[in-house]
């Protein structure tokens, strides 16, 4: 499968944004999806996944109630809405999936495919 990441921009603290990743292929419904990101010099770290129907969401700690994470998968596209911004949310923020009937944990490595990355810049 192939992922495509949008929606990314710059936006002042207390804003929102809401990112999109759009998957190739007819098996959409089959994968796991998740979004992770990574700020200049820090290591890549998990924001939040979603089971293939919905069903399950997690998430980090630093993200539960302003981040949202959904999908929709008869337009094969997984969403972040991102809520009250902070400035520590830059960063770049890929998705990437996995066929799996459950929510992955937090690791990057248990995911399969990877998009390209959307830039998230929050200005104080």
């Amino acid at each position: 499968v192939q992922l495509q990441a949008s929606g990314g921009g710059s936006v002042q603290a207390g804003g929102s944004l809401r990112l999109s990743c759009s998957a190739s292929g007819r098996t959409f419904s089959s994968y796991a999806m998740g979004w992770f990101r990574q700020a200049p010099g820090k290591e890549r770290e998990f924001v939040a996944a979603i089971s293939w129907s919905g069903g399950r969401r997690d998430y980090v700690d630093s993200v539960k109630g302003r981040f949202t994470i959904s999908r929709d998968n008869a337009k094969n596209t997984v969403y972040l809405l991102m809520n009250s911004l902070k400035s520590e949310d830059t960063a770049v923020y890929y998705c990437a999936a996995v066929a799996t009937m459950i929510v992955p944990g937090p690791h990057d490595y248990e995911y399969d495919y990877w998009g390209q990355g959307t830039q998230v810049t929050v200005s104080s």
